[in-house]
C-alpha cells in the first residue's frame, strides 16, 4: 500500500511544481457552445462532479448488494469513472497550461492545491484497485478522499463561477 501512496503524492508534486514554474501562457482553448474557458471549466467540472455522484452511489449499492444486478452496478461504476476522469482533462489542461498555480486569495491557493491533489489521489485509488494485498477499506476510503477533493475543486471553481457570473 505504500507504493500506491508514493507514486501518488509524486503525481500531485509533480503536477505542483509543473503549474508553479511553468509561465502561464494567454493562450486558451475554447469548446464550442460555452461563453468562453471559465464556462466551458465550470460546466464540464458540473459534468464530472454528477458523474461522480454517480460513481459513489454505484459504490454504495454495490457493496449492499449482490447478484446480477451488481454486476451492471459495476459496468455503470467504471464507465461513469472513466467519463468523469475524461472530462476532467481539458479542464485541468487548461488550468495547468493557461493559468498555472496561482495564490492571489485563499479560494484561487485553495483550489490549485486541491487540483494538484486530485490527480495524485486518483492514481493512488487506480494503482490500490490493482493490489490484491490491500486491506478492504484503502479503496473506499481513496474513493472518498478523491470524492471530497472534488468536491472542494468543485466548490472553488464552479460553484463560484456560477454564483459569480450565472449559467453562462
Amino acid at each position: 500500500m505504500f507504493v500506491p501512496l508514493l507514486v501518488g503524492a509524486a503525481v500531485s508534486i509533480e503536477l505542483g511544481v509543473f503549474a508553479k514554474v511553468h509561465e502561464a501562457q494567454p493562450i486558451s482553448f475554447d469548446v464550442a457552445g460555452f461563453s468562453g474557458p471559465a464556462s466551458m471549466k465550470a460546466w464540464l467540472a458540473t459534468v464530472a462532479a454528477v458523474l461522480a455522484l454517480t460513481q459513489v452511489l454505484s459504490a454504495v449499492v454495490m457493496g449492499a448488494g449482490s447478484g446480477s444486478p451488481k454486476r451492471a452496478l459495476r459496468v455503470v461504476h467504471v464507465w461513469t469513472g472513466r467519463l468523469a476522469v475524461l472530462v476532467t482533462v481539458p479542464v485541468a489542461v487548461h488550468c495547468l497550461y493557461s493559468l498555472g498555480f496561482d495564490a492571489r486569495n485563499a479560494r484561487v491557493l485553495l483550489h490549485s492545491v486541491l487540483g494538484c491533489f486530485l490527480y495524485g489521489v486518483f492514481v493512488t485509488k487506480m494503482l490500490l484497485l490493482t493490489r490484491e494485498s490491500v486491506p478492504k477499506w484503502a479503496v473506499p476510503v481513496a474513493g472518498g478522499i478523491l470524492l471530497a477533493t472534488f468536491a472542494g475543486i468543485w466548490a472553488t471553481s464552479s460553484l463560484w463561477f456560477f454564483h459569480n457570473s450565472g449559467p453562462q
